[in-house]
């Protein structure tokens, strides 16, 4: 499917799922290298940044909320020239909708500020990495609700809600981890097709990655205090039942002592065979056992 936007002299075209004919059909209009085109058709599973001719081709992997048999990541194909830019991508992205809108209203109210495609670019990608931002910040209210269950004695529930963050977390750092090295080796690049101005496009880009790399190296510091928490409290209350169970079977010990005593077959048993002799047999490990209780509740073991 291709949507075409337009502002001023700039044109933006979104594909996803491009076919050879769209594909075919851009080529032409912009005058794309064929091995650019190429690329396109299919998805890549490794960033890249090259110039070709009038364009600069870009592939970055922005992370996505994991699916079951899909990669936790989407990726976005960018084709940078000076009047245009090209994205294609091969998933549903909420964020390029909500920046579509923006762009869409911008044009028809006239305020669109961008001059040539790399500012747009910048544009984009910056409200990309807003994004990841946004979604760190969603991670970190989900921590303090995890944080308010451990503490209200659900320790053992959140061990999985705690791995299940974990993963998002890990899955978003991973793929951010090769955006700052694209993003170093585009700002040459895009010197060259545009201007020396082009770096400070750059540098908010970069920035704005900083800034969503930074959310999520906070977070994972937080997950690893409240996942240490979280054992904590799991093996001292695991620690007390032990401590419960070592008490009850201490405290049958001398009571299964005494009863196995007055079992004994012998000619001359103590209290055995006397009046009340089993009330009385009774009443000393009554004596026994509250002598212990009292014991351990003096000891606080109990």
């Amino acid at each position: 499917m291709l949507s075409r936007y337009t502002q001023r002299n700039l044109v933006w075209i979104d594909l996803v799922h491009p076919s050879t004919a769209e594909v075919k059909q851009l080529m032409d209009e912009f005058h794309l290298d064929p091995l650019i085109a190429d690329e396109l058709l299919v998805p890549s599973f490794k960033p890249k940044v090259e110039r070709r001719g009038d364009a600069i081709y870009l592939i970055l992997h922005f992370p996505a909320p994991r699916v079951t048999g899909q990669r936790p990541e989407q990726e976005i194909d960018f084709v940078i020239g000076k009047n245009f830019l090209i994205t294609t991508r091969y998933d549903h992205i909420d964020p390029l909708h909500a920046f579509a809108k923006s762009f869409e209203v911008e044009s028809v109210l006239g305020r669109g500020h961008s001059v040539h495609g790399g500012h747009l670019f910048a544009a984009l990608v910056h409200s990309l990495y807003q994004s990841v931002t946004n979604e760190g910040d969603a991670l970190r209210y989900k921590l303090d609700l995890i944080e308010d269950r451990i503490f209200d004695g659900h320790e053992k529930q959140m061990v999985v809600a705690l791995s299940e963050v974990g993963r998002t977390i890990h899955d978003f750092r991973q793929a951010l981890v090769p955006h700052r090295e694209m993003l170093m080796s585009l700002e040459p690049a895009g010197i060259r097709l545009f201007d020396q101005g082009f770096s400070y496009w750059v540098r908010e880009v970069i920035g704005a990655y900083e800034r969503a790399a930074s959310t999520l190296e906070h977070l994972r510091d937080a997950l690893s205090e409240l996942r240490d928490t979280n054992d904590s409290l799991l093996s001292t209350k695991q620690n007390e039942i032990m401590r419960t169970f070592t008490v009850i079977s201490f405290l049958f010990l001398p009571l299964t002592f005494i009863a196995a005593l007055f079992t004994m077959s012998t000619s001359h048993t103590p209290i055995v065979g006397s009046v009340n002799d089993f009330w009385i047999v009774v009443g000393i490990m009554t004596i026994v056992a509250v002598g212990c209780l009292a014991y351990f509740k003096h000891k606080d073991w109990l």
